[in-house]
């Protein structure tokens, strides 16, 4: 018996005075909670810019997908493919006067050229990433041994995750990929919350929302989602860690073990 499945067992006989409250479903965002999108992107871009400002550029464009993002959703419009969304903002990125230098390892990028080699490779790496190493065995055990149905809950295409499930085979621990195109809206509005959990029959006081980006997490906590945020150091870095921690059910960062400390986590809402 694993820990996890004995600390359920030992919660069924929790005391009189606790009320359970029944977790039916826990939906996670993919990219930098559950998948190191860092990694991947650095390797993709032109070898001939030196490591750290790969680096920072892979940082620099994260920060503009999410402007991105963030302004389309505030002005109601509809998912955009996020290949699209990709592309058009690595080339924000590169028209900055920071990075004029390296916008020449782009080459044909200033030819007039319609298919640039670098561009389309560097769009395609969002496609295929490794899952940090603690995320399989929390998936695992919340599914194992908890009895759980898992969900991702993303931005993005459907045609990305599935490319993500598969590009580290986290297919089987999934019952349903939930993208902003499937759904027909962003994050953080309302509704990609609501339809997920009306899609799956859930309230949501039933539900968990797992992330690593404190706007996710605010949203879904307004509609009364419970919350785990993970800490990547990839994600969130204009956010106060302080002030996330007590928004939060759980805050699960190094002294946690990142996503080790899940199961634990979601176990312990089940009883108040």
């Amino acid at each position: 018996m694993s820990q996890t499945q004995a600390q359920a067992q030992a919660s069924s006989t929790a005391p009189s005075g606790t009320r359970e409250r029944r977790i039916k479903a826990v939906f996670f965002d993919f990219m930098g909670t559950c998948l190191d999108w860092h990694s991947g992107v650095v390797e993709a871009l032109p070898t001939a810019i030196p490591e750290p400002v790969r680096s920072k550029m892979a940082l620099d464009w994260r920060e503009e997908f999410f402007s991105e993002l963030h302004a389309r959703s505030a002005q109601g419009l509809p998912p955009e493919d996020i290949d699209v969304t990709h592309r058009k903002t690595l080339l924000r990125i590169l028209g900055r006067e920071a990075y004029g230098d390296e916008r020449r390892c782009f080459v044909g990028l200033d030819d007039g050229s319609t298919d640039v080699t670098w561009i389309e490779a560097a769009v395609r790496s969002w496609h295929k990433m490794a899952a940090w190493p603690d995320v399989v065995p929390a998936l695992a055990a919340l599914k194992s041994d908890l009895g759980l149905e898992l969900f991702v809950l993303a931005n993005g295409t459907t045609r990305l995750q599935l490319d993500l499930v598969r590009s580290f085979d986290l297919g089987p621990f999934f019952s349903m990929l939930f993208s902003s195109e499937l759904l027909g809206v962003y994050k953080p509005a309302p509704e990609a919350y609501e339809k997920a959990l009306s899609l799956v029959r859930a309230r949501p006081d039933e539900a968990v929302m797992v992330a690593a980006h404190a706007y996710d997490l605010r949203a879904a906590r307004r509609l009364g989602m419970h919350t785990v945020y993970v800490y990547r150091w990839t994600d969130d870095g204009a956010e106060d860690m302080d002030v996330v921690r007590q928004e939060n059910d759980a805050f699960l960062g190094e002294e946690k073990k990142g996503m080790q400390g899940l199961p634990s986590a979601v176990l312990a809402l089940q009883h108040t």
